[in-house]
């Protein structure tokens, strides 16, 4: 039987470039630690253990129907306002979206607030931030990217779930 490490990153395919998944044995458990999007051009590495494989597995499922669930564990990350504002994107039904504006009304914070947290989730994907909106359009360009990769991925995402 392999050893687990205790921190394992895979490069995924996804068809807007590529996903990194890191994966860490947190207090014995494997969690997924970290998702980053990640341009065509990155290297695929695969999938080292049995976590990485299913979430891989998942990934492959939403890419063929935007209605598939994700249900991996996630290590616990960010701030009590982070962890708010993500839990808060989890009700967003997929093909909807929200403001900033509206998150910010429900956790009583500031849409700016709202933006740097998703801007700093750091599993996209799985905690849906990409439906989350400006009041003026798209908004989110994570990472002061606009308007480029993430950007992209961003429009990819809400049209594969219907929401453009």
């Amino acid at each position: 039987m392999p050893t687990l490490r205790s921190v394992e990153y895979c490069v995924i395919s996804a068809p807007f470039g590529r996903l990194g998944v890191q994966t860490e044995l947190v207090e014995g458990s494997l969690m997924i630690s970290k998702i980053d999007y990640l341009p065509p051009e990155a290297a695929l590495i695969p999938p080292g253990n049995a976590l990485a494989k299913a979430f891989s597995k998942q990934c492959t499922q939403y890419f063929n129907n935007a209605l598939s669930i994700f249900d991996v564990p996630l290590k616990p990350a960010g701030t009590a306002h982070q962890q708010k504002v993500w839990n808060a994107t989890l009700s967003i039904e997929v093909g909807k979206t929200i403001t900033y504006g509206e998150i910010a009304k429900t956790i009583k914070s500031g849409p700016r607030a709202v933006g740097t947290a998703c801007g700093a989730n750091p599993y996209p994907l799985i905690t849906p931030c990409h439906r989350v909106v400006s009041a003026q359009g798209l908004g989110g360009f994570m990472k002061e990217d606009s308007p480029g990769f993430y950007r992209q991925v961003k429009i990819w995402l809400l049209r594969h779930e219907g929401a453009l």
